[in-house]
């Protein structure tokens, strides 16, 4: 059986994004904020979750994230704001 999947933005305090793919979006928000994630998001300090959508299988989210890091930076904008007007942390409320 597939797992579920979810694709996330994580971004800094100046508003640098990085678009990723979880099976369990409650640990990687965390790896995120905790900076255990080497690469990128811990070299920008992307550690503030603010876009997530959750998908049935994996497989559909790959295929999600693989679409939106081809958008431009203000269309993804545009996207995170329709769900996050204020572009507040999500991880309290995931960790909760």
């Amino acid at each position: 059986m597939d797992k579920d999947g979810w694709v996330y933005v994580v971004a800094s305090k100046t508003l640098v994004l990085y678009i990723g793919v979880t099976n369990d979006i409650g640990r990687r928000a965390w790896e995120h904020r905790e900076h255990l994630v080497e690469g990128f998001t811990k070299r920008y300090n992307c550690d503030r979750l603010i876009y997530m959508e959750h998908y049935p299988t994996i497989e559909e989210a790959i295929a999600r994230e693989k679409q939106l890091k081809k958008w431009r930076r203000q269309k993804k904008l545009w996207l995170i704001k329709q769900m996050n007007p204020e572009l507040r942390d999500f991880y309290d409320e995931l960790n909760a």
